[in-house]
This record gives C-alpha cells, sequence and structure tokens, in this order.
C-alpha cells in the first residue's frame, strides 16, 4: 500500500517529528554568538566591480527591478573583460584585503589580552614548558 495514509503511521511519524522539533531549539544554543565588533571580510574583484557596475546599469536601465538581471548582466561583463581591464578592480581588492588583515591584527590583540582561551592555552604552554624542565633536571 504504497503512499497510502494509515493512522498508526502517522502517529508514529508525529511522534518522531516532535521529538526531532525538541532537539532543533537546542542546537541554536550552543552556536556562538557572532562578534559584532570583529571586521567584516573584504569584497573580491569581482565585488568590487559589482558595485561600480550596478550604477551604472540602474542609469542606464530604470524601469529594471531585477536583482537576478543586474547580477548575470555583471557576470557577463567581468567573463568578457581582459586582465588589464580587471586591473584597477583587483588592485582596490588587494587594497581593502590588506586593510582587513590590519583591521584583524587589532582585533586579534584586543581579543587576546581580553580572551579566556588564550589565556588557558598559555597556562598549558607553561605547564609543559615545567614539565620539561623538571624530566631534565
Amino acid at each position: 500500500m504504497k503512499g497510502g495514509k494509515s493512522n498508526a503511521n502517522t502517529s508514529m511519524f508525529d511522534t518522531k517529528l516532535k521529538v526531532n522539533g525538541a532537539g532543533g531549539g537546542q542546537k541554536a544554543s550552543k552556536k556562538t554568538a557572532k562578534d559584532p565588533n570583529k571586521p567584516k571580510r573584504p569584497a573580491s574583484a569581482f565585488f568590487v566591480f559589482m558595485e561600480e557596475f550596478r550604477q551604472e546599469y540602474k542609469e542606464k536601465h530604470p524601469k529594471n527591478k531585477s536583482v537576478a538581471v543586474v547580477g548575470k548582466a555583471g557576470g557577463d561583463k567581468w567573463k568578457s573583460m581582459s586582465e588589464d581591464e580587471k586591473a584597477p578592480y583587483v588592485a582596490k581588492a588587494k587594497k581593502r584585503k590588506n586593510e582587513y588583515n590590519k583591521n584583524m591584527e587589532a582585533y586579534n590583540k584586543r581579543m587576546g589580552n581580553g580572551g579566556n582561551a588564550d589565556e588557558e592555552s598559555d597556562k598549558s604552554k607553561s605547564e609543559v614548558n615545567d614539565e620539561e624542565e623538571e624530566e631534565d633536571e
């Protein structure tokens, strides 16, 4: 009886769904919260190009409301561009990446000074080094 519904089978599945549904909420609480102070990753060269391309496209096609059409046109144009034409966008992306790396170093230093994870790892390193020194003596 494929595809047929019976009361015994549906009640068994309903119970399983309820159990799985309750477990789903617990997974969300285990997930670590994102730090709002963490620097955002920089845009790639393509997305730097798309920032400029969207403005140009909207000026030429003011009635277009579709995001997909703009993305498709931008992707097609990016593919057809030569490496020389892409060079300014690649340079801007590298500049943004360098700024991001500097910001991340500063962020990691701030987190290292106040974070418990780094302190625990330092303690464990010192304990390991103390044990090695005792064995050498």
